[in-house]
């Protein structure tokens, strides 16, 4: 296949055209040992209070869940409830609108990691992206790239696939790629749509096994994880997680 370049969009049309259901396979099943796994338990509603906190560490310990995901200001406290469980920390920056500075953004992910935060998901800046001011968006993902790097935490990137096309998808995962983040992510749950299978298997042939990725939004049910595993996800990102392990169905919104 012809390397992608961010000033070929000839070729990544004709890419999409080509192989963007490619790696779709949904016929394989997961033990709910392999779902909890790639659970990113999550709750980044404004009202959240720590009591919902305690209680989602809770459930994540229980479930063996990959991480507890928050806003930064709960760092602290889930590093301290997780304290001795194989359950890592995750914090987002940026979020959810990604619109803040690079400073602001390096800020808080270095207050995030210094609380104890394993992995941060960043918002990358939407605006900025679909300008096309490709470099303003690879400087501003590569610092905070770096910087969880350096405190040895990883990094993935929200890119808000509800808010792009397909081209600008791959763009965004292209730039993602050469910042060297760990992940592309779907979504924030705040402006509308989520994953989708589509979404999660353009995203896998685009990074190809040098970035991981990550589904997040709308995904309520078992069948609805097993499908983004099988899309290429390698992380979930849900507030359904203790029912999507027990096959109920989830009425909650957002992630």
């Amino acid at each position: 296949m012809k390397k992608l370049r961010l000033d070929d969009e000839k070729y990544i049309k004709e890419f999409l055209i080509k192989n963007k259901k490619s790696l779709i396979n949904l016929g394989r099943t997961y033990t709910n040992k392999e779902i909890a796994e790639s659970i990113d338990h999550t709750i980044l509603k404004p009202e959240a209070k720590p009591d919902d906190i305690i209680n989602i560490c809770n459930e994540a310990i229980e479930n063996k869940f990959a991480s507890v995901c928050v806003n930064s200001c709960y760092a602290p406290l889930v590093t301290s409830l997780l304290d001795g469980s194989s359950v890592k920390t995750c914090v987002v920056v940026g979020f959810p609108l990604g619109a803040m500075s690079t400073a602001a953004k390096v800020a808080e992910t270095n207050d995030a990691i210094e609380f104890g935060a394993n992995e941060i998901d960043m918002v990358i800046n939407v605006g900025m992206l679909k300008q096309e001011e490709y470099k303003y968006v690879y400087n501003d993902i590569k610092a905070v790239s770096d910087v969880a790097h350096e405190m040895n935490a990883i990094c993935k990137v929200i890119i808000e696939t509800s808010l792009l096309n397909d081209v600008e998808k791959v763009k965004a995962c292209l730039i993602s790629k050469a910042a060297k983040a760990d992940f592309v992510k779907t979504s924030t749950g705040f402006n509308g749509g989520g994953a989708t299978v589509e979404d999660i298997s353009l995203m896998k042939l685009v990074v190809e096994n040098k970035l991981k990725v990550k589904a997040s939004g709308g995904v309520r049910t078992r069948e609805d994880a097993i499908n983004m595993l099988n899309a290429g996800a390698n992380r979930i990102g849900a507030s359904a997680g203790v029912k999507i392990i027990a096959n109920q169905i989830s009425n909650e919104g957002g992630y």
